[in-house]
């Protein structure tokens, strides 16, 4: 069933739905009539020769350059050449796909003054699959994501390039095969569609929903090593987490319980230490502070998601136009900063505890690296030293890029929140987490493979699955293929899929 958009209630769930598994949009009738309304003024204005940025003068430190009607309609070609001006790889076409989604959302408003057969192209690019080619570098992340959107208005004059039914095609070749009219470009539509910090809200959006169930099992891969360290569960008890106040840590000790739940460990059954490790004992503390902070940045993706990040904007109602700087993307990025750090925190906190699952003298009577042969084979010793090199990329990742501005454009540009840098790194931060916490869980399985009491239910059903493609380390053997078979086991959610449905939902 189509999702229909109307500038408002698009959470990063529904962005999920059009651009990773390409559900159809609808604009709603009324936000097609508030763009009509928005236009006609836009072109009362322009009748009237109203001075109006970017409509009928110049960008940036040329935006005192007052054109005339005949350079009005060309200036947003040229507009379009300049900005398009990338570099490198393409991005995803999930990324691709989410600015679309999300910039159809800003025209929704009513506020961005570009001809509705602008919007209503983009709908169709969408819903026919037809996908422009976006360099993912460029973009400083205000005046919007200039050069990454640039290239997708380039489809709009049928120029550029585009995926469609796997191909990459001409963008004009690629429009004609599936059928979708060239609108052409006039005044002002150029610049709603590349003035805003689009791609890389989506990108965050799309790196939150991930993280999110990236957490989970690290939750899950924690219950596992506690069993198998035959953790104290008093700092597990909800009362602890209640009484602090922190929403996050509640839920993360909750999702633990849920998982040892019918287990030996929780029942009581065995000896245990009156006080473990930080690295045990914390856990819920230190996921339930990620857990928050990735709700934080999710507000205000959400925020940005719904509102109009455009310039300037036009409020048909009083007749009025304000340019001012909606395109500036420090709102997204700075929260984004903390929540790529926030996977990397996670991250430390797993190898520690694969680390005390090696260490002979703090493993709880587990043979030396995990292995029967010590001294003949060396175990898992090898899986700590891949995990601890991925760690020092994701430290040096989690610098924060919202802090790094380089003024452009004469100084007219002299603040950038380079949030687009942000998505880029937050992604390969979560690429190296499924490594580091694929380890985790091949560990705990070999662990738990020299108990013999009985385990939770979640953590029995992430064992089996795990089972299920790496098998038991009864004698060393290469393990790069055992490291990326579990990182993408991580990457694929299975694991998380089959013990929300043996347990609960871990949320």
């Amino acid at each position: 069933m189509a999702i229909i958009i109307t500038g408002s209630g698009f959470t990063i769930e529904k962005l999920i739905e059009v651009a990773r598994h390409h559900e159809e949009i609808q604009l709603h009738p009324d936000a097609l009539a508030r763009i009509k309304a928005c236009r006609l003024m836009l072109e009362n204005k322009i009748k009237a020769h109203e001075i109006m940025y970017g409509v009928n003068t110049g960008i940036g430190e040329f935006s005192e350059v007052v054109l005339n009607d005949s350079q009005m309609k060309e200036f947003q070609k040229y507009l379009i050449y300049n900005h398009a001006a990338g570099i490198g790889d393409p991005a995803p076409l999930e990324y691709v796909r989410g600015a679309m989604v999300a910039r159809v959302n800003v025209h929704a408003h009513g506020n961005s003054g570009c001809r509705p057969e602008i919007t209503q192209t983009l709908i169709e690019m969408l819903n026919k699959g037809v996908t422009p080619f976006v360099c993912q570098k460029g973009s400083v992340g205000a005046c919007g994501d200039l050069a990454p959107m640039a290239q997708i208005a380039l489809l709009m004059m049928g120029e550029g390039k585009a995926y469609y039914k796997g191909e990459l095609l001409q963008g004009r070749d690629a429009m004609k095969k599936a059928g979708i009219p060239i609108p052409g470009l006039q005044a002002r539509d150029g610049l709603a569609i590349i003035n805003g910090s689009n791609l890389l809200t989506a990108m965050s959006g799309l790196f939150l929903y991930d993280a999110n169930n990236w957490l989970k099992q690290a939750e899950i891969a924690a219950a596992m090593s506690l069993e198998a360290l035959k953790a104290n569960m008093k700092p597990y008890n909800v009362k602890i987490h209640q009484v602090r106040g922190f929403p996050g840590a509640v839920r993360s000790a909750l999702a633990i319980q849920k998982c040892i739940k019918g287990g030996d460990l929780i029942e009581g059954k065995m000896k245990c230490k009156v006080q473990d490790a930080y690295s045990m004992r914390s856990t819920p503390q230190v996921i339930g502070a990620a857990h928050d902070a990735l709700a934080y940045a999710r507000s205000q993706v959400e925020i940005e998601l719904n509102g109009v990040g455009d310039n300037p904007i036009f409020f048909p109602d009083e007749n009025l136009q304000l340019s001012g700087a909606n395109f500036q993307g420090s709102p997204v990025s700075l929260p984004m900063d903390m929540a790529g750090t926030a996977i990397t925190m996670v991250s430390v906190l797993s190898e520690r505890r694969m680390n005390r699952l090696n260490n002979p003298a703090l493993n709880v009577g587990l043979p030396a690296f995990l292995t029967k042969g010590a001294g003949m084979f060396s175990g898992l010793m090898l899986s700590q030293y891949t995990a601890d090199a991925l760690i020092v990329e994701q430290r040096i990742l989690s610098a924060p890029a919202s802090i790094q501005s380089i003024p452009a454009a004469a100084d007219q540009e002299d603040f950038v929140s380079m949030g687009m840098t942000t998505a880029i790194k937050n992604f390969q931060i979560l690429d190296n987490a499924y490594g580091i916490l694929g380890i985790e869980f091949m560990a705990a399985a070999q662990a738990l493979d020299f108990r013999d009491y009985q385990c939770g239910k979640g953590v029995t059903k992430a064992k089996e699955i795990i089972r299920k493609h790496v098998k038991f380390l009864d004698e060393d053997r290469p393990l790069y293929p055992d490291h990326t078979t579990m990182k993408e086991l991580v990457k694929s959610g299975e694991i998380l899929h089959e013990v929300e449905t043996a347990v609960g939902s871990l949320e």
